[in-house]
């Protein structure tokens, strides 16, 4: 998704996640240097993999098998690869066909409709068609004519993408509608990166998809890995705050390094299913909740979203959700009460 810093099983974050501290508040001891680190690039971002071992060499092997999870999932849930199973899928759009779905692609299916369902559409991965207008839209610094973006309109809306969970099928009712997994995509990948180093031994371990970040148990002598989000100094502008987490995921969303001024206005990469066009009111948003596939869309919802309301699904959900909105040329931070700092 393009972030600002370096399937579902609950809707509340576990108990022993590690909320609430700045690093500078809560005691931790500095790690041994027996970290491995690695990045490789995917999905169009860098991941990076950082385990924490005795034995390098297991490790190096455990990292190779979870980057070879991350790249099969991007050859099942490419929309820029014609064979891609989420392209195939995109293909039989409008043939009232119903599609069987991988056990790959149906978790992040299943997860972006029940976000979908809770933002009331703020979070869609039926906009593909307005994506792709707002991708040459940035590239050519101008608005798509308005009768364009009815014509990719008609073919958006999460309701119209049918799952059928006794057989995992799905079935996409518009002519033309394309699916687009951009904003949890990555979540998922780290999940599942995740999982496979948990599996090969390596529990003290982290993924980190270009911001959206899954977190295993802490490194050792640590109580938490120290993951930096943005926050609003005194004088409402924006700065990192270093947080301590452990076993749970952080995903950051915002406009900080992919805006673009179109007609003397401000709009991000993200795209508002309602409009067509890139959000122009939040600046960034950070999501933790207990997996990665779910910070990651509810971090890009809650860019679209009002931030009072995102804060407010966030309350009823138990999830932690920061929004940091502007104010002329200055920000206004609001959160959840699970987030837990000022």
């Amino acid at each position: 998704m393009g972030r600002i810093l370096a399937v579902f099983v609950a809707l509340c974050l576990p108990a022993q996640v590690g909320l609430g501290l700045p690093a500078d508040c809560a005691g931790d001891d500095p790690a041994p240097a027996t970290a491995l680190q690695v990045a490789q690039v995917h999905m169009g971002s860098k991941f990076t993999i950082v385990v924490h071992a005795t034995d390098r060499e297991r490790a190096a092997r455990a990292i190779d098998l979870a980057f070879e999870r991350i790249h099969r999932l991007d050859l099942v849930m490419s929309d820029y690869l014609d064979e891609s199973e989420l392209s195939r899928l995109s293909a039989s759009s409008g043939s009232a066909t119903r599609i069987a779905v991988s056990d790959d692609l149906w978790p992040p299916l299943a997860t972006a409709q029940l976000v979908s369902g809770w933002t009331r559409g703020a979070f869609d991965i039926t906009a593909g068609p307005l994506t792709t207008l707002w991708r040459r839209a940035r590239r050519e610094r101008r608005l798509a004519e308005p009768q364009t973006l009815d014509r990719a309109r008609a073919s958006v809306g999460y309701r119209h993408l049918l799952l059928r969970y006794e057989d995992r099928t799905a079935e996409l009712q518009r002519p033309g509608m394309r699916l687009d997994l951009g904003a949890i995509g990555q979540g998922y990948a780290a999940d599942e990166a995740l999982r496979v180093l948990r599996e090969s031994g390596f529990a003290q371990a982290l993924v980190n998809a270009s911001g959206d970040i899954a977190i295993g148990e802490p490194p050792p002598g640590a109580t938490g890995w120290k993951i930096a989000v943005p926050a609003v100094d005194r004088n409402g502008q924006t700065e990192p705050v270093v947080m301590l987490l452990a076993r749970c995921a952080v995903s950051t969303s915002g406009d900080a390094f992919q805006a673009v001024e179109i007609d003397g206005r401000r709009y991000s990469h993200i795209v508002d299913p309602t409009t067509g066009l890139g959000v122009s009111h939040s600046a960034a948003a950070t999501v933790i909740a207990d997996r990665c596939i779910l910070a990651d869309a509810l971090a890009t919802a809650a860019c679209v979203m009002p931030g009072e309301a995102a804060v407010q699904l966030g309350d009823r959900l138990g999830l932690a959700i920061r929004v940091i909105a502007r104010d002329g040329e200055k920000h206004l931070a609001m959160q959840t009460q699970r987030f837990g700092w000022p």
